[in-house]
């Protein structure tokens, strides 16, 4: 004996019906008549971890990038960027996991730049289908920076020899408690400048026509604010993410932000947990972070920050 079975349009309409009944009681983004936009906030130096802020990793934010664009009812993404760059690598990483989500669900992308967006927090902007700044917003420094101390007349100075055993002999290029040599500098600018043109392809690919201006500028590592950024196709407007998102989506548009996972007590799952200064004390290498933190507050200091 066979079940009747309703046609597959009056289910349909009944569907609705039940819908149209819940949906004073529903909560708004629940709705799906209210546009939702879910925010990711990109803050930090990237892949530069110090004692107290772990570094901006694909591996820390993948989850939040993840669950922004499964939300239900979403009409774009909206990346919050506030980095002077950092690594090159998990810049890249970052940039094509947004790319590989927004072509995966077919959501635009917009990024709305904070103090600053440049070198590679500028990549990750670069993920984005358009860039938007406040006037004061520092974007750009298409290109690369390496740096190091060198010790080795300190050492000399106080009289410490330096003993180093290796097999390969540019194993220890560049070792800041030995003297610099041109050769190494040379095989590290050559690096560099592979890595520069890397990242002037992809701004090439993602800004195409909208770059203005002649190459050797837009390319030069320079950086510059909001209007002059516009101007040089690098940005695309001015405004905050509250009202171009109201204005094009309305004023019951929702803006939930997507933030890092947490575990039983409310610590974020990844970075550090503060509980007593004599527990960073004495945490193995230290000292080496602390060098970190010095290096991650002049990195920002270079944008005036």
């Amino acid at each position: 004996m066979s079940t009747p079975t309703l046609p597959r349009r009056n289910l349909e309409s009944l569907s609705s019906r039940i819908l149209e009944t819940l949906r004073p009681i529903l909560p708004r983004r629940l709705r799906g008549d209210v546009p939702i936009v879910p925010v990711v906030r990109l803050t930090g130096i990237i892949g530069f971890s110090t004692p107290l802020k772990p570094g901006l990793t694909l591996g820390g934010i993948a989850r939040s990038l993840d669950r922004a664009f499964s939300t239900r009812h979403a009409k774009a993404v909206a990346l919050l960027i506030n980095s002077p760059g950092g690594s090159p690598v998990q810049s890249h990483l970052i940039y094509r996991r947004i790319r590989q989500l927004a072509d995966e669900k077919g959501l635009p992308v917009i990024a709305f730049v904070e103090d600053v967006a440049a070198s590679g927090g500028y990549m990750v902007a670069c993920a984005a289908d358009e860039i938007i700044c406040d006037m004061s917003s520092m974007v750009g420094s298409i290109g690369v920076v390496g740096g190091s101390f060198g010790f080795d007349k300190l050492l000399e100075k106080v009289g410490i020899e330096r003993r180093l055993y290796t097999s390969g002999e540019r194993k220890v290029m560049l070792d800041p408690f030995l003297p610099e040599k041109p050769e190494d500098v040379k095989r590290l600018k050559q690096i560099q400048s592979e890595i520069h043109e890397s990242f002037i392809a992809l701004v090439k690919e993602r800004r195409g026509p909208k770059l203005g201006g002649p190459e050797k500028t837009l390319f030069s590592g320079e950086y510059w604010t909001g209007a002059k950024a516009i101007e040089l196709g690098i940005a695309d407007g001015l405004g905050d993410l509250r009202s171009i998102l109201r204005e094009r989506y309305g004023d019951e548009v929702l803006t939930p932000l997507i933030a890092a996972e947490r575990g039983l007590f409310g610590r974020r799952l990844r970075g550090i947990g503060l509980s007593g200064i004599d527990q960073l004390w004495s945490r193995p290498g230290f000292a080496e972070e602390i060098v970190s933190a010095i290096e991650a507050r002049a990195l920002w200091s270079r944008y005036g920050l």
